[in-house]
């Protein structure tokens, strides 16, 4: 059994579309020497997959429920700091405060919502232990995790999108399934490139540049250029290694700082 995107079906479909064009749309595309299949993934790639999905849905969850309570204090005149941090330590006074401004049913209302935060949390908690006790008992997982920017939530996803990277001939062809090379738009011999095309997997693509920008931030070299595009770049080539960690099946081996100098 072979996948294929939808997308390189497309060109092949002729005039109106029902089931027949389809099906000879089809099979006109599988027989292209050059086209592009999409791996089978494994049960464990499957399952991760799912854990990711999960943690990712409880942490957009969280951010809107804490979104929901400071908007909901902020119109009785109680502000907060920006940080969550700082609502979640403040959050109990202001509950037990009977000099606050809010009535007995907003009080309980956000009461509530506190109590769905702190079971939220628990969850998140729980999906990190899981993901953490993953990424150290794969062999995979533990080769990314010595790349710098890459710990156990990108190691995870990663395996779990491309298991062992052979679905790519090279790492830019993985860089480019991510959307992190230039969108492309050349002709008459002028070549136009604008920003990342940011295709593929949005999710993997996210927590990589997380990952970036955590290298970015502890860098201490001299930066040559804004520090958005420094991200970006960085995101690139640790997709990059990621792809030749995998793909050769050897240990992350550091450049000497002099050499990289």
């Amino acid at each position: 059994m072979k996948l294929i995107p939808a997308q390189f079906v497309k060109p092949f479909v002729k005039s109106n579309k029902n089931d027949f064009i389809d099906a000879e749309a089809i099979a006109e595309a599988v027989d292209r020497e050059n086209m592009r299949f999409v791996p089978i993934k494994t049960d464990d790639q499957l399952d991760l997959q799912a854990l990711h999905r999960v943690r990712d849905r409880l942490m957009a969850r969280r951010t809107a429920l804490i979104n929901q309570i400071r908007a909901f204090l902020l119109v009785r005149g109680t502000v907060f700091a920006k940080s969550p941090i700082r609502l979640r330590e403040a959050l109990p006074e202001v509950l037990e405060n009977v000099n606050e401004n809010l009535t007995p049913r907003m009080r309980n209302l956000v009461a509530m919502l506190w109590s769905e935060w702190k079971d939220l949390e628990l969850q998140i908690v729980q999906m990190n232990d899981e993901v953490e006790r993953i990424a150290s008992s794969d062999e995979a997982c533990r080769r990314l995790r010595q790349i710098p920017g890459i710990g156990p939530l990108v190691a995870t996803a990663i395996v779990a999108s491309i298991g062992n990277g052979a679905a790519f001939r090279k790492g830019r062809e993985f860089a480019a399934w991510m959307g992190l090379l230039p969108k492309q738009h050349s002709t008459g011999g002028k070549a136009r490139l604008y920003g990342i095309s940011k295709r593929g997997n949005s999710y993997l693509r996210k927590i990589l540049i997380h990952g970036a920008r955590a290298v970015v931030l502890r860098s201490k070299r001299d930066r040559i250029a804004p520090r958005n595009v420094l991200i970006v770049a960085t995101a690139h080539k640790l997709a990059r290694m990621a792809w030749a960690v995998l793909s050769t099946g050897q240990d992350y081996r550091a450049v000497p700082e002099a050499l990289t100098a």
